[in-house]
């Protein structure tokens, strides 16, 4: 989820996982840079009764909006450090699996089971349909309903079944050799 930018050529890059769980940088525009998402993984009292929140990347950041909760993601804006927005945890939000098996892939939440004692699992369905399910500190809100805040990598992180691949790599085939008998 970091932004990294070159000055020289004047480009800017998310740096997201792949659904191969590859690093990948995803070209994106100034205004985009100028943001980041970082999801919350506490939220406390601190000394002398000061709310504060700390983030996955390690930030803490005081006197957070009263509504934000541990698994939302704000979204920080990166020149003042102040929180532009609030993504909330529920179910029908935009997420981005950081881990496990899963790693890359985006979906949207239908449930979360809560487990005592042991891990909590959330339950996802893709935009093809695929339901998948992964442990809820891999999970990482981008957005809500069908709507992402940032730009995704190429296949918008939706994995193929192998016979899908299969059959979307025959057809890039079949196109490329059409091309070279038009060319001819």
């Amino acid at each position: 989820m970091d932004v990294l930018t070159i000055p020289k050529t004047n480009e800017n890059f998310r740096i997201l996982y792949d659904i191969k769980g590859r690093f990948q940088p995803v070209a994106v525009d100034s205004s985009e840079a100028g943001f980041k998402l970082c999801k919350v993984t506490q939220k406390k009292l601190g000394k002398n009764k000061i709310p504060y929140i700390v983030t996955h990347d390690g930030r803490t950041i005081r006197y957070p909006h009263p509504d934000v909760k541990k698994n939302d993601t704000i979204k920080l804006n990166l020149a003042t450090g102040e929180i532009d927005g609030i993504v909330k945890f529920e179910n029908g939000a935009m997420v981005f699996i950081k881990g496990g098996n899963n790693i890359g892939r985006t979906g949207t939440l239908m449930s979360v089971e809560h487990h005592p004692g042991s891990y909590e699992i959330v339950h996802v369905k893709d935009s093809l349909g695929h339901s998948f399910a992964t442990r809820l500190s891999n999970v990482f809100v981008i957005g809500q309903g069908k709507k992402s805040m940032i730009t995704l990598p190429k296949l918008g992180g939706t994995r193929l079944s192998l016979i899908e691949e299969r059959h979307a790599r025959i057809k890039r085939y079949e196109r490329a050799v059409d091309e070279e008998e038009s060319d001819e």
